[in-house]
């Protein structure tokens, strides 16, 4: 699907794409690129958040930095290497995470909810609490958290996802309060499925749950989360803070 692109101004502002090796992340990292933004991929495959960067580095400055979300060290050394190579993370985009397993609550392996949770929502805990102090310091900043419109609705055979998901939309809500004395905007998106990798982690049937619960009856495009997040993490967001954007193709209800 071709669409005529609106430039969002990011010129002269810098930050980080979590999972930006690949899918919503990899989308949103070329379209701020393109923007004039100045891009760090963190990511835990390393071998594919190399190759990334090289296919990105036409558009724009970006750099690849090892990070696992899930450890708090890890994440502060990638704050380090952002602000050392750009003098600052203006922005995150926190897009790392996981599906899990598609099976019934009594049948959910316990470690691989764990596992889950602490991807999706320690990760984005972590990510978040990591760039705050900066921003603060330089008097600006933009976060925007990918949740799931499964967060919002809960998918059956999906609990751990549905509830990692849930928590990053009380948790974005949450900060987004906290710092709505500065300049820093803290919302999340609630994207319906989009044909990502992540696929790869789901059965079939469930894929088809998901597509026959969107009105628009057709899967969410990365290119169409990227276009909405950009807006967001850029300085003409200067008023929503603590907010769901809706990115479900209609079946969000609320």
């Amino acid at each position: 699907m071709t669409r005529k692109e609106n430039r969002i101004d990011m010129t002269g502002l810098s930050g980080a794409v979590t999972g930006g090796a690949q899918g919503i992340g990899f989308a949103v990292a070329a379209r701020l690129l393109r923007s004039g933004g100045r891009v760090a991929l963190w990511d835990v495959d390393s071998a594919r958040v190399e190759q990334s960067v090289a296919e990105l580095s036409e558009l724009g400055e970006v750099i690849a930095v090892p990070c696992d979300v899930t450890d708090w060290d890890s994440v502060q050394a990638a704050v380090q290497a952002t602000d050392a190579a750009f003098g600052g993370t203006d922005f995150l985009v926190n897009s790392a995470g996981i599906a899990g397993p598609n099976v019934s609550v009594e049948d959910y392996d316990n470690d691989a909810f764990r596992q889950v949770l602490d991807i999706n929502l320690m990760g984005t805990y972590f990510t978040n609490k990591a760039v705050v102090a900066g921003m603060k310091a330089r008097g600006f900043g933009r976060i925007v958290n990918i949740a799931s419109i499964a967060g919002k609705e809960g998918n059956p055979n999906a609990s751990a996802y549905s509830a990692s998901k849930a928590g990053v939309i009380g948790f974005t809500k949450s900060l987004g309060k906290e710092l709505a004395g500065h300049d820093i905007a803290v919302n999340c998106v609630t994207p319906a499925a989009a044909r990502t990798a992540i696929f790869d982690q789901m059965t079939q049937e469930h894929i088809d749950y998901m597509l026959s619960k969107i009105p628009r009856n057709r899967f969410l495009e990365v290119d169409e989360a990227a276009a909405m997040i950009a807006w967001m993490v850029s300085p003409d967001n200067s008023f929503t803070t603590g907010a769901v954007f809706d990115l479900s193709g209609g079946r969000a209800t609320y």
